[in-house]
């Protein structure tokens, strides 16, 4: 952008040369003249169109892989509010599938990324992601998933999702994030050293394709649960923060419309501890029922369509606060596609028809 600007200004600056030179008047528009000018300032209209940057709005795909990422991904400070969907894949969905619903969410919600939740261990399916979000132009927040058992699938796992992320030629280019999760320390699959060990070996083998690493969980997690050995650290370890904000949790909760102050109570705790990191709401919502998994720790929280559609006008209404955090502001996540992934919480029900009117502000 600077050096298309640079080019227009030596353009202005030789026409206006040529038009003295012919003897025509020539107005001057430089801002410390004293002369009016109803020159258009095309620099100042071109720093307010869309950031031509992956994954933002307005972006469009090249057509062959680029060969460097310079300049490639957008920078942090541009992607705060809404950002995308986190989108369940234990179904482990076709490729049509994921090409269908990644356009979606990128169309109809003009969301910039995709967060993975749960696993599928279908061979090559992270090839199908990467080609669905390059298709879409939306990028991927990867996830290793632990899940709920304690057994070491996480490993193959692992060692799958790195092993493709450096022989696909794509991989770099929409995959912004790999996350250990989901809530590894609040199901204690792994203590807080062996997590960082974990952590710091994945910087090291995706240190040549550029990829961060972080850790998806709770300020509960690091802030009271393994507060005594080493949670915080955790926090120190990774590139960026990944916070789960589940207000309808607390034992506070009510209603979407007061849970504010919960959300900014496990805010300020992480803005404590990223040291200016970019800090994101991975998993992030307000359900619309209850189910086995999903029960209230308050009696007077309330789960229904109407809380959940309050809660993200909630994060809507304070977008200049989560703009103005540390780090390029908060980028959030609703969580989930489709109640057909997880109930209660999709942006679609079961029926695939919208719960609510769902366009939040992707910028203020």
């Amino acid at each position: 952008m600077f050096l298309l600007c640079v080019k227009m200004r030596l353009f202005t600056a030789l026409l206006l040369a040529v038009l003295a030179l012919a003897g025509r008047t020539v107005v001057s528009a430089h801002p410390l003249e004293s002369t009016r000018t109803t020159e258009i300032d095309t620099c100042s209209l071109a720093a307010n169109a869309p950031p031509n940057c992956f994954p933002a709005i307005g972006f469009t795909m090249p057509s062959a892989v680029p060969k460097s990422l310079t300049n490639w991904w957008c920078d942090p400070s541009t992607e705060y509010a809404f950002v995308g969907v986190s989108y369940e894949v234990t179904e482990c969905q076709s490729l049509n599938k994921l090409r269908a619903e990644f356009l979606d969410i990128r169309t109809r919600f003009k969301g910039r990324y995709v967060r993975l939740y749960g696993a599928c261990d279908r061979e090559g399916f992270y090839n199908d992601v990467i080609d669905a979000a390059w298709r879409a132009g939306v990028g991927v927040h990867a996830l290793i998933w632990f899940g709920f058992d304690g057994t070491d699938e996480w490993i193959g796992r692992r060692d799958t999702l790195f092993g493709i992320l450096h022989s696909n030629p794509k991989a770099k280019f929409v995959t912004r994030v790999v996350q250990f999760g989901s809530e590894p320390l609040f199901d204690q699959v792994l203590t807080p050293d062996q997590l960082i060990k974990q952590v710091n070996d994945a910087k090291k083998n995706l240190s040549s394709v550029h990829i961060p690493v972080t850790v998806s969980d709770m300020a509960y997690s690091f802030r009271d649960l393994h507060a005594d050995d080493d949670g915080p650290a955790v926090l120190q370890a990774i590139d960026y923060i990944d916070a789960h904000i589940l207000p309808f949790f607390s034992t506070q909760a009510s209603t979407a419309n007061n849970a504010w102050p919960i959300v900014l109570s496990d805010l300020k705790y992480f803005i404590s501890q990223a040291d200016g990191k970019k800090i994101w709401f991975s998993q992030n919502g307000w359900p619309s029922k209850t189910s086995s998994g999903v029960q209230p720790n308050s009696p007077s929280a309330v789960a229904n369509v109407q809380n959940e559609k309050d809660y993200f006008n909630v994060l809507d209404k304070h977008c200049a606060d989560l703009k103005a955090v540390p780090g390029g502001g908060v980028g959030w996540f609703a969580h989930i596609y489709s109640d057909n992934q997880e109930p209660g919480y999709g942006i679609y029900g079961t029926n695939g028809v919208l719960k609510f009117p769902f366009a939040p502000r992707t910028s203020c």
